[in-house]
């Protein structure tokens, strides 16, 4: 799955808006803490118009998981003009976006400079 359109069929609200700039899909469950410490940054993100944020929790979507191979959350989606992101991102020379999915938490600068290279 590369487009986000397709994520209709998982019940996710893809909105118009999402087919152009960039898009972060959160995978999250409520009893995550690194998934509590994530969140408000992305919210941040969102607020300064950076990016689109969709937020979708595991625990009552799992074949959002199995589509992704999603193992361990949180992990992120990114989506650049509705399409998945299909170029590595390193920050720091660690490999931390691989085939438009990052799996872990990462601190606000490191999430803005990901985003920076969406």
């Amino acid at each position: 799955m590369t487009n986000i359109e397709e994520l209709r069929k998982f019940g996710l609200n893809i909105t118009e808006d999402m087919k152009q700039g960039k898009v972060i899909v959160d995978v999250y469950t409520t009893w995550c803490g690194p998934c509590r410490f994530l969140s408000p940054i992305l919210e941040k993100l969102k607020e300064e118009g950076l990016i689109k944020l969709l937020k979708e929790d595991l625990d009552q979507n799992r074949p959002l998981g199995e589509e992704f191979g999603i193992t361990a959350i949180p992990t992120l989606l990114f989506f650049n003009n509705g399409e998945l992101l299909n170029h590595p991102i390193e920050v720091q020379g660690q490999l931390l976006v691989r085939n438009g999915i990052m799996v872990g938490a990462a601190g606000e600068q490191i999430l803005r400079e990901i985003v920076e290279r969406m």
